[in-house]
C-alpha cells in the first residue's frame, strides 16, 4: 500500500492529487495568476484535511520534473523537496511529457504514437514521442515546428498530439493520421507512474535533484538603467 501526494506545476495550471497504489483518491487544479506561489501549500493542506489524512500516512511525494515553465517548475520542485525533507519521505520525479503521454493513453488507438508537446516560444516546442506502451520513440528535446514536422511518424501510423503546444502545431500540420487532443496536464494523471517508481524504489536524491528546464533560463535585461532615470 502506498499513499502518494503528487504535485504538478510545469504550466500555468497548478494541480495536486492523492493516489493510493496508483488509484486516484482526490485532486485539485487551479489556473490563475500567482497560484503556484500563493496557493500551492494551501491546496495541499486542504486536500489532506478534506480526505482526513495526516502527513504521517503519506508514503512518498511525486513531482513533475519538467520541462516547462521556469518559475512553475522551480516552485513545484522546491515545495516537493521541502515537504519530503520535513516529512522524511522519498521523492519521485516524473517527466512532464510522460505525464502528458499517460493522460492521452486512454484516448489513442492501438499501435499509435503519442507526441507530447509543451509550448516554448515562437514556433518552438518541447517534445517527446512515445508509443502506446509509453516507451520513448523520439527523445526529449526542443524543435522548431513547420509543415514537415513529424512527417516520418505520421506516414507510419496514427499519431496523437497532446499538451499546450497542440494549438501551435495544429496550425501548420495537416495529415490524415494526425489527431490533436484537448488534454491538459494535471497531477491526477501522475498516480500510476509514481506508483511504478515507488515499487521499483526509483527515488531522486533530495540534495541534488533539480528541475529539467531543458533550456537555460535567461532573464530579460532592462533597456534603460533605472539608476539613470
Amino acid at each position: 500500500m502506498a499513499l502518494i501526494l503528487s504535485i504538478e506545476t510545469s504550466t500555468p495550471i497548478c494541480s495536486i492529487a492523492l493516489h493510493r497504489d496508483g488509484i486516484l483518491i482526490d485532486s485539485e487544479s487551479i489556473e490563475v495568476a500567482g497560484a503556484h506561489s500563493e496557493r500551492l501549500m494551501i491546496m495541499i493542506q486542504q486536500l489532506l484535511e478534506r480526505n482526513q489524512f495526516q502527513t504521517e500516512l503519506l508514503d512518498a511525494i511525486a513531482v513533475s520534473e519538467g520541462p516547462g515553465s521556469y518559475t512553475g517548475l522551480r516552485i513545484g520542485v522546491s515545495t516537493a523537496k521541502g515537504l519530503a525533507f520535513a516529512w522524511d519521505l522519498p521523492l519521485i520525479g516524473i517527466s512532464t511529457l510522460k505525464i502528458l503521454a499517460f493522460a492521452a493513453k486512454s484516448s489513442i488507438s492501438d499501435k499509435a504514437y503519442i507526441v507530447a508537446l509543451l509550448d516554448a516560444r515562437r514556433m518552438e516546442v518541447f517534445h517527446q514521442v512515445f508509443n502506446q506502451d509509453l516507451k520513448s520513440i523520439v527523445s526529449l528535446g526542443s524543435a522548431l515546428i513547420d509543415e514537415d514536422s513529424y512527417r516520418e511518424i505520421l506516414e507510419e501510423r496514427p499519431t496523437y498530439f497532446v499538451g499546450d503546444g497542440v494549438e501551435k502545431v495544429s496550425q501548420v500540420i495537416a495529415h490524415v493520421n494526425a489527431t490533436f487532443l484537448d488534454t491538459k496536464i494535471d497531477a491526477k494523471h501522475m498516480g500510476e507512474l509514481a506508483f511504478e517508481n515507488f515499487e521499483k524504489g526509483e527515488f531522486v536524491n533530495l540534495a541534488y535533484f533539480a528541475p529539467n528546464y531543458l533550456k537555460e533560463f535567461k532573464a530579460l535585461q532592462a533597456k534603460k538603467n533605472p539608476l539613470l532615470l
